[in-house]
């Protein structure tokens, strides 16, 4: 066995793995792959690909007289082999749909079958069958929010008689969620970040000191710098 090379041979049909002797000539290999493909020999046109990762062509087998060392075959090439002539062979015939009676049905004969994909539609309510559902309201432009950069404000807690104050550092879009969101920098350490949020800033305070919530929960006004110890609330982000 001194010698024999480990190759893949592919065809439009097979794919598998083969030992193969380097020193029989192409005419020889041909006759081995026939039963292999189903690819009659006469009609096999082999080239050698680099790998089954690297699709190179290296060489074109034209010779049926040159051994298959003359060619430089090595471990797991590829030998690629294409049938010049599929209408005669088996494989051709098997892969020719054109020779296959299509199986139609009506409009009206469709639209009676329970296993189609219509009928998986009507039955999800998928597509042109999916109910109405109503208009989601419009976002608020950035505009519109009344919310000036740099004024004092309170934030809305969900515990009642309490309030966050700070100042507003941030009016506008963001990458992290749909709409207008207010940054604001807490007179206190409440907050959940440094003014950046999933790594995109957008203004910069002390850690813990930012936090973005949407504008209905600001109050602007003319709010002093209190203490306060209260802990954050997990609608803000």
């Amino acid at each position: 066995m001194s010698g024999i090379l480990k190759v893949w041979v592919v065809s439009p049909d097979t794919h598998s793995e083969r030992r193969i002797d380097p020193h029989i000539t192409v005419e020889q290999l041909k006759g081995k792959l026939e039963p292999i493909t189903g690819i009659p020999a006469a009609n096999q046109s082999i080239t050698i690909l680099a790998s089954e990762l690297d699709p190179r062509v290296l060489a074109s087998l034209t010779d049926d007289s040159k051994k298959l060392g003359y060619y430089g075959l090595a471990d797991w090439q590829v030998l690629k082999v294409v049938d010049t002539n599929p209408s005669s062979s088996l494989t051709g015939q098997l892969t020719d749909v054109t020779q296959v009676d299509k199986f139609e049905l009506s409009p009206e004969e469709y639209a009676q079958r329970r296993d189609t994909v219509l009928a998986y539609k009507q039955r999800n309510k998928v597509g042109r069958f999916a109910e109405n559902e109503p208009l989601a309201e419009p976002e608020m432009a950035p505009e519109s929010v009344n919310i000036p950069v740099g004024s004092r404000c309170e934030i809305e807690s969900l515990e009642p008689g309490l309030s966050k104050r700070g100042t507003v550092r941030f009016v506008g879009a963001t990458k992290f969620s749909k709409g207008v969101w207010v940054g604001v920098e807490y007179d206190e350490p409440l907050g959940k970040n440094d003014g950046a949020v999933q790594g995109e800033r957008y203004f910069t305070c002390a850690p813990n000191y930012g936090v973005f919530v949407k504008p209905e929960k600001v109050t602007v006004g003319e709010y002093p710098v209190e203490e306060l110890e209260i802990e954050m609330e997990d609608e803000e982000m």
